[in-house]
């Protein structure tokens, strides 16, 4: 039999890989997908994104319980949490779309190949080979004339410390038998924060240590601001600008030291959690082979997600200078495929990337900080929506946060907008992030199509967009129902920025 050349071979079965191979098979290419794992679906379906997401809603169901009272439901007050329950709901979720991936794969006629898969130089002849070492220790080879490289990234973790049942990564802190009495949590990003939320919702002591000076420092200061009074008002203590010295396992747990403004504080606790960001997983996956130089393990890419090395694309965590987030990778890897088919796309702005943390109370943003439109010289003019003055955050008794829009009061143009919140507002993000489609570069928000309850109102200012005030990035977060009525107050609240 003829030997079989793929048009495509990734490697690597997360988010950007899963869905670069997805786009493939649609558009009729020969696939295949390599991964090192028994299961497809990388970090973010494992011990990452969905996992987490999971105990986050349960801590959410339960921090509503806990207020029964005041909503008139009465006789909960003897609640016991079934953590073992909890767990096993997480797991299941996890397997039923670990099993959703393989049929999709079928479904696209895509060809999963287990094992770790590498390298072995430039194409010859326009094909290139690669080997794949199964999980019995031999080696086999497959020939593609595109190589997807889609490896992911890992834990950092602090010099001379190693993951174990006391100090622990997203990994470890995802498998507890038993939610810890105290918890330290080394970095205040996204994982941080999410990982705080669960654990106090759950009970925990939680202390958070971040080496700069304030809590999501990604984000515009406002928000980090509102995050910090949300966390002490529910009793998280966080100490920003914090220097961890030493971390020592004693019989009970853990022992930090750590530095701020210069005096040395101890804490113990059971556990501590390091989430000190993500390193990319682009070890042994035979790069020195090739003409692609890494850059801290990250490899640069070109618009389209081409390497330096021809026919060689990367995408998700692994490339250079742009977010390790679920969402990126996916459209990275439409990018690429769409670039090895030849079918019409184009590359991401990052410019209109939106990120999201599911910390409670809720963080969602795009576009600009205020303090970078300023720094980037735009004549900034804030809009901003307290949910205090909010009906449906009366109604549901969540009144934490904000929404802001940051302009260019010269040519009404919106840079960003934050949206700060508690409660099941995620799936309303994907709305406002199609709001932003650009027209002539210049997003608007009439795609956005708001529900019954509010529709009207958001008529009204969707109309005052149409009339020439046009926004760049508007996504937020807010109960499920009510962030459209949200994103008209906004626009409401902003009218005064523009011409």
């Amino acid at each position: 039999m003829p030997e079989t050349i793929y048009d495509v071979a990734i490697i690597g079965s997360g988010p950007a890989g899963y869905t670069a191979a997805i786009r493939a098979g649609q558009y009729g290419l020969k696939t295949a997908l390599i991964e090192k794992d028994s299961l497809l679906g990388g970090t973010c379906l494992h011990v990452g994104c969905i996992p987490t997401k999971a105990l986050l809603f349960n801590a959410e169901l339960w921090d509503h319980l806990k207020e029964a009272k005041e909503y008139g439901i009465e006789g909960v007050d003897a609640r016991k949490l079934n953590w073992a329950a909890v767990q096993d709901r997480r797991g299941k979720i996890v397997a039923k779309h670990a099993k959703g991936l393989e049929f999709l794969m079928k479904k696209n006629k895509v060809e999963t190949i287990k094992g770790f898969g590498s390298l072995t130089g430039p194409a010859k002849n326009g094909v290139f080979t690669v080997d794949v070492k199964g999980a019995d220790g031999k080696t086999s080879q497959i020939k593609a004339k595109n190589i997807l490289l889609s490896t992911g990234s890992e834990a950092r973790m602090i010099p001379g410390l190693q993951a174990d049942d006391k100090i622990l990564t997203n990994i470890e802190i995802l498998q507890l038998a038993e939610i810890p009495k105290s918890l330290v949590i080394v970095g205040a990003g996204a994982v941080g924060v999410e990982f705080a939320s669960i654990y106090k919702s759950f009970g925990s002591e939680v202390t958070i240590l971040e080496m700069l000076p304030r809590l999501v420092p990604v984000e515009d200061e406002e928000v980090s601001k509102e995050l910090a009074r949300a966390f002490r008002k529910r009793g998280i203590t966080a100490h920003t600008s914090a220097k961890v010295d030493k971390v020592e396992k004693t019989k009970s747990g853990v022992s930090v030291t750590f530095t701020v403004d210069g005096k040395q504080q101890k804490i113990d606790a059971e556990k501590i959690l390091i989430a000190i960001g993500r390193k990319p997983r682009t070890e042994n996956i035979g790069l020195e082979k090739t003409s692609i130089k890494p850059d801290r393990g990250f490899i640069k890419v070109d618009p389209w997600m081409q390497t330096s090395e021809p026919g060689i694309y990367a995408i998700g965590d692994i490339v250079l200078g742009t977010p390790q987030l679920a969402h990126v990778g996916s459209m990275e890897g439409m990018v690429a495929i769409s670039k090895i088919a030849g079918k019409p796309g184009k590359p991401i702005n990052p410019n209109h990337i939106p990120g999201a943390t599911y910390s409670h109370p809720e963080i969602g943003s795009v576009g600009l900080t205020e303090a970078k439109a300023r720094e980037e010289g735009y004549n900034v003019k804030v809009g901003k929506f307290p949910f205090t003055a909010n009906s449906r955050a009366s109604i549901v008794g969540q009144h934490d946060g904000f929404i802001k829009i940051i302009s260019d009061a010269k040519h009404g143009n919106s840079r960003r907008s934050h949206h700060r919140s508690a409660g099941h507002r995620t799936h309303r993000r994907g709305r406002h992030r199609h709001g932003t489609r650009s027209h002539r570069g210049r997003p608007h928000v009439d795609h956005s199509r708001p529900p019954h309850a509010c529709r009207s109102h958001a008529r009204r200012h969707q109309q005052r967009v149409r009339n020439g005030h046009q926004y760049v990035g508007l996504v937020g977060l807010g109960q499920a129902s009510r962030l459209p009525c949200l994103l008209a107050r906004m626009l409401e609240s902003t009218e005064g920025a523009h011409p």
